[in-house]
């Protein structure tokens, strides 16, 4: 019996070892085969991918088809969102004379300040910030997928030197300059000192009481040189802060350029340029113009949170191309060139209720404060230590003094 039992002991060691091996054997295969298709998807994929691509297109076509542009990038470090694009948006514009860099840049983007994200520098190109009539400007897409506005062809003012017949047509300004050449060499708010301190008219000759172009006058306390020009201005209304009620200046509101005929204290002086009557004690300043010729749009690099102050020519309701003050400045981190968005200020109503509360009974109605609304955009032009001169360069409803301004 021995020896049969250690036969049995044995078959059954030896069953056990080819099991144990077959279900290694088994498992390993399993394995490989799960890990086979993982090392050929991205194959498969690129393949299917290929298989599915679309017939070749431009950069711009494939971004119109497919609705948005791509981005690139791990989620770790995206890139920033691209500026989004005006939905009618040429893909070729041709620059015309009288068009502004405001209106350009209001055509490809929905934010137009955000134009030097886009706008394409070529290095070929002399000037190439400067955008001149007949330029041809095309609409295309980066490597990264963001837009881009490139210069694909100049103006005959940058490439035939020949054409001499008449004067080239200069850069396009960044806003209609006509709406604020008055501000521009002439100071607009007056300090308390110049007001009290700078030279004034006198007198005019042959007893007139009040002045214009051809006009001659007297001005005191004044050393110039015989045909020096200076800017006349007349003391507007007191300028004070909306937040709390400081003393900021005085409305300058110019009235004629004066050119010295006769040096001398008093000084003789003759009226020119005239925009509206000059009265005695109006001041004779001199004229600085300290304003860029070409306005770099762009958003403020401070926080910003101001009000307007004035308006010229003192209309109730504001629109665009409407110049006015606010009470921020250079000390605040804003300068010329930068864009705020204007919100007009909620009105208080009185909420009538409902029922026993309506206007028809003797309710109880309570006051109701409306949210502030975005009503427009602000272009600052000039800028003072604590106020700003800005153009309104669009609006969507009437801006009023004291409504608020800040960031986009």
């Amino acid at each position: 019996m021995f020896p049969n039992q250690l036969l049995k002991a044995r078959l059954s060691a030896g069953l056990a070892a080819l099991l144990i091996a077959f279900v290694g054997c088994s498992s390993h295969r399993a394995r490989d085969a799960d890990s086979a298709p993982a090392a050929h998807m991205p194959a498969a994929a690129a393949a299917s991918n290929e298989s599915a691509a679309p017939p070749d297109m431009t950069a711009t076509e494939a971004a119109i088809a497919q609705g948005d542009v791509p981005t690139t990038g791990s989620d770790s470090g995206a890139a920033p969102p691209a500026p989004v694009l005006n939905p009618s948006a040429p893909k070729n514009y041709t620059v015309k004379r009288g068009d502004t860099l405001w209106g350009i840049a209001s055509m490809f983007l929905r934010d137009p300040w955000l134009w030097p994200e886009i706008w394409y520098v070529n290095p070929r190109i002399e000037n190439p910030h400067l955008i001149y009539p007949g330029d041809v400007l095309a609409l295309a897409y980066g490597a990264d997928g963001r837009p881009q506005v490139q210069l694909v062809s100049g103006g005959p003012a940058r490439m035939d030197p020949r054409l001499r017949s008449s004067p080239l047509d200069g850069a396009i300004p960044t806003i209609p300059y006509s709406a604020i050449a008055a501000f521009l060499s002439r100071p607009a708010v007056l300090s308390i000192d110049q007001v009290r301190h700078s030279p004034h008219v006198v007198v005019f000759r042959e007893e007139h009481q009040a002045g214009g172009t051809g006009q001659e006058f007297y001005v005191s306390d004044l050393n110039a040189a015989p045909n020096a020009r200076f800017t006349v201005m007349h003391v507007g209304e007191p300028v004070r802060d909306p937040d709390n009620g400081r003393m900021m200046g005085y409305q300058g509101i110019y009235t004629a350029t004066a050119v010295i005929t006769r040096p001398g204290n008093p000084a003789k002086g003759l009226l020119t340029d005239s925009a509206r009557e000059t009265l005695r004690g109006d001041l004779v300043l001199t004229a600085v113009n300290d304003t860029p010729a070409n306005l770099t749009l762009r958003t403020p690099h401070t926080e910003v949170h101001g009000r307007i102050m004035s308006v010229i020519e003192g209309v109730q309701l504001i629109g665009q191309y409407d110049v006015v003050l606010i009470n921020r400045g250079t000390q605040d981190g804003i300068g010329a060139g930068d864009i705020l968005a204007i919100d007009r200020v909620g009105d208080e109503t009185h909420d009538v209720g409902t029922g026993e509360d309506s206007a028809f009974g003797f309710g109880r109605g309570r006051s109701l404060r409306l949210p502030d609304e975005r009503a427009g955009t602000l272009l600052l032009f000039k800028c003072y230590d604590h106020m700003s001169y800005g153009l309104v360069v669009a609006e969507s409803t009437f801006v009023r003094v004291a409504d608020v301004v800040r960031n986009p």
